[in-house]
């Protein structure tokens, strides 16, 4: 009795552990396009950022997270984003001749689903959707407006107000945010700004800045709408 007893714990054991592998190969066999799988061999923290050196198939590079906990030696999945050639960490005091910032890093595996229709598209994922309403700013255009008209807007001059639902400092020597006010056209609510200023998320702000559109700067960054080099007016 008692060896039947063990006997099936073994099975009922082997059974969970091939279930698990099956489970675990089919997520990786589902990963979104570009998604990469690397091991962790040493992490760097700073005020706003995580390098990683990692390394797939024998080779070794660096990547540049938001500010995480990391684990040395766990694998990790992550989209390459913008590669940064002799990048000058100020606050490590350290020049990188190779590094990458990268967007969507996860310890569970990135799969199809969350990525493709946007990566088939060609356009950049925007921040999700706000329980947001913000009024527009004197003198200013509604996010909705801004994308309606674009190209009625390119290359002018525009003022804007919104709540910061992302900020990213420092990549390729400009901050990057994004903004809602809470106005929807025909899917289009998310705005991405470049500046010089330094806000954080919840922040309300009008910022002013040129409207391009088309943008593409490589590595799949490409946006149909973006205010560049837009200077904050007040911050609310």
């Amino acid at each position: 009795m008692k060896m039947k007893l063990n006997l099936l714990i073994l099975l009922a054991g082997i059974i969970v552990f091939a279930a698990s592998c099956k489970q675990k190969s089919t997520a990786d066999e589902n990963l979104a396009p570009n998604v990469r799988k690397a091991k962790v061999e040493e992490v760097i923290q700073t005020s706003n950022y995580t390098y990683i050196r990692i390394s797939e198939d024998g080779n070794e590079s660096w990547i540049a997270v938001t500010k995480q906990d990391v684990k040395e030696g766990n694998s990790y999945y992550y989209e390459p984003g913008i590669e940064m050639n002799n990048f000058v960490s100020k606050e490590l005091k350290r020049t990188f001749p190779s590094i990458v910032f990268v967007d969507k890093f996860s310890d569970q595996p990135i799969v199809a689903k969350i990525t493709m229709a946007d990566s088939l598209k060609g356009k950049q994922i925007a921040s999700p959707k706000a329980d947001i309403k913000v009024e527009k700013a004197e003198g200013g255009i509604t996010i909705a407006e801004l994308y309606a008209s674009r190209d009625s807007y390119a290359g002018k001059t525009v003022k804007i107000r919104g709540e910061v639902v992302k900020f990213s400092p420092d990549i390729m020597k400009t901050n990057w945010v994004h903004i809602q006010d809470g106005t929807n056209s025909e899917g289009s609510f998310d705005l991405t700004i470049t500046t010089n200023e330094v806000t954080k998320i919840g922040d309300v702000v009008i910022f002013e800045g040129v409207v391009a559109v088309k943008k593409d700067f490589g590595a799949g960054y490409f946006y149909e709408v973006i205010v560049e080099n837009a200077k904050m007016l007040t911050n609310m």
